[in-house]
């Protein structure tokens, strides 16, 4: 069982800001990097360079407004339930998602790529993909294994 959380905002805020920090940083690097190549790194495994105008799966692709918006909205839920958190574990992986949404909407408000993230992890068998979704579906997880223990009832 996670350790009770005093201040589950500070442990939110922190895994967030990481998040959003690490993020940046492996994107600039991809754009910077990976603009004329794919780098092949094991199996299927590679680094490619690929601009997404949706969200998961490309889903949405081209109504970047909307997806913005949608995802700010969920980001302000997820802050307005934050005050309720009770563990450690629950304050990690809403951390992670919003830590994740706000390094993706950071791609579509302030990198010039006509509204798209910069995906970058590429498996060939799965759609391309970047940290911040990979902490937002990590997130997930976290909250909803988190989320089955008396304590911490979010759904």
């Amino acid at each position: 069982m996670a350790p009770f959380v005093r201040s589950p905002r500070i442990v939110v805020a922190f895994v967030a800001i990481c998040v959003i920090i690490i993020d940046q940083i492996t994107k600039s690097l991809a754009e910077s990097n990976l603009a004329s190549h794919a780098v092949k790194l094991v199996g299927p495994l590679s680094l490619q360079l690929v601009y997404n105008s949706g969200v998961a799966f490309s889903i949405g692709a081209g109504n970047t407004l909307l997806v913005t918006i949608v995802e700010l909205l969920i980001i302000i839920g997820i802050i307005l339930y934050v005050r309720r958190i009770k563990t450690a574990g629950i304050a990690v992986g809403f951390g992670l998602v919003i830590g994740g949404a706000l390094g993706n909407i950071a791609d579509r408000l302030f990198r010039h790529n006509g509204g798209s993230v910069i995906d970058f992890i590429h498996t060939g068998f799965w759609p391309t993909f970047n940290l911040a979704d990979s902490a937002v579906v990590i997130g997930i997880v976290v909250i909803l294994l988190g989320s089955r223990s008396r304590r911490e009832r979010i759904i």
